[in-house]
């Protein structure tokens, strides 16, 4: 039988990614296997820069947390894994995402978004979407459009109210 300061260390980690998957938007789990340290430390810097982080936990003390969430990801928690957690719905897909196209070791598996499990192809669908400032972009642009059009009817009705006078 185990000791109890390791089940009690054992219990404190599943209850850490409890707490961390309950407070997350998203996460993520992936395949890091074959990603020198390097590069890992490269995708943590681009993971921080989007208020993402992940971190590698064992399979069976994630399976343990999950189990306690009711959240069934149990067939993607097989091999080396990691999971990265986000309080942004999208950031963190985006980030792995562009990562995996120039590192092929990195392997999207599936994730959680909004409470609802996302498998790989949810997670490409996910990743294709722009980002908040892309869309925020994208309302301003075609509100500026929409201005600039109706700018241009009320001046030419104005031309015609001046020609009606003279």
């Amino acid at each position: 039988m185990a000791n109890q300061k390791i089940l009690d260390k054992k219990q404190g980690i599943i209850d850490e990614i409890a707490d961390k998957t309950k407070a997350a938007k998203s996460l993520v789990v992936f395949e890091y296997h074959g990603l020198t340290v390097a590069e890992t430390n490269e995708l943590r810097a681009k993971l921080a820069e989007s208020d993402s982080h992940f971190k590698i936990y064992k399979n069976t003390l994630v399976k343990r947390a999950f189990d306690t969430l009711k959240i069934d990801l149990k067939d993607e928690m097989k091999g080396p894994e990691a999971i990265a957690f986000s309080s942004d719905e999208i950031a963190p897909i985006k980030v792995l995402s562009d990562f995996a196209k120039t590192h092929p070791a990195l392997i999207l598996k599936a994730g959680l978004v909004d409470g609802e499990v996302a498998d790989q192809a949810k997670l490409q669908e996910l990743s294709s979407i722009p980002s908040r400032e892309g869309l925020l972009t994208m309302l301003a642009g075609s509100l500026l459009g929409t201005v600039r059009d109706l700018s241009i009817c009320l001046d030419l009705y104005s031309q015609d109210l001046e020609k009606e006078e003279n």
